[in-house]
């Protein structure tokens, strides 16, 4: 079975998420993430950005993520713990808005 780890940016944060699919959604321009996939840990301390996604997520099948958002999408052997980490001055990563097509120049269009 194949499972892929995605990270996104969403809202100032940066998204770690695991899926067993993903596509090309039908929307123009989104990445379609289905069957989202929670690491149940046996420990007994909770991760609070762990806990934080799955509460984001509960009852969610299926998310559309724009594709100028997605950073990286690899396939792994196993799933491991989601998270979303808040990003900061210190951090490198920083959302870059444009336009998916850029506009026609020529003046016929």
């Amino acid at each position: 079975m194949r499972i892929f780890k995605v990270i996104f940016l969403n809202q100032g944060k940066l998204y770690e998420i695991y899926a067993r699919s993903i596509h090309q959604g039908e929307l123009y321009g989104f990445v379609e993430l289905e069957d989202l996939i929670f690491e149940r840990g046996n420990s007994l301390l909770v991760d609070p950005s762990t806990e934080r996604l799955q509460e984001e997520f509960a009852g969610v099948s299926r998310t559309l993520v724009p594709i100028h958002a997605v950073i990286r999408i690899d396939e792994v052997e196993k799933e491991g713990p989601g998270k979303i980490t808040e990003l900061d001055n210190t951090t490198n990563i920083t959302p870059f808005p444009a336009p998916f097509i850029s506009p026609s120049k020529n003046e016929d269009d």
